[in-house]
């Protein structure tokens, strides 16, 4: 069984459309040979990389890998399902944020938006968390693809 779902962060969306909107209004209205026309500029570019790089957050389940990638998918992470003992629903804490986090001495978390979670326990102990807005769904696909041949 074959998973994938792409979680948009609407809230991040939103917000990083508002201030590249703002920045680019703000690099039109300063003069052309301006020192704060060139630090509105690398503003304008930051947002845009943060964008493209952390604008969804995709699970994918294939051949008994689970994929997690943010935005266009420079940024990932490959788990082998094998390596997998545990697997539950969990709620993140309001302080654990979005993004990809380290919650000292507890888990890895990689979210984008909400608090759902699944949470893998791995044979050696570590721990790891996935954000997704359908926990259930997500459970079920590992747990058919850790058990399938």
């Amino acid at each position: 069984m074959e998973y994938r779902h792409t979680q948009i962060s609407s809230v991040f969306l939103a917000l990083v459309l508002i201030f590249i909107a703002l920045n680019l209004y703000a690099y039109l209205k300063i003069p052309t040979f301006h020192l704060l026309r060139l630090i509105v500029m690398v503003n304008l570019v930051i947002f845009v990389i943060m964008l493209a790089l952390f604008y969804s957050l995709t699970v994918e389940i294939k051949n008994k890998t689970l994929t997690c990638q943010f935005g266009l998918g420079f940024i990932r992470k490959k788990i082998p399902l094998p390596t997998v003992q545990e697997v539950r629903e969990v709620r993140n804490p309001w302080y654990a944020g979005w993004g990809i986090h380290w919650v000292p001495g507890k888990y890895w978390l990689w979210n984008v938006s909400g608090f759902r979670a699944v949470e893998l326990v791995f044979k050696d102990g570590k721990r790891f968390r996935i954000g997704t807005d359908e926990p259930e769904s997500l459970i079920r696909a590992i747990e058919n693809n850790k058990t399938s041949s």
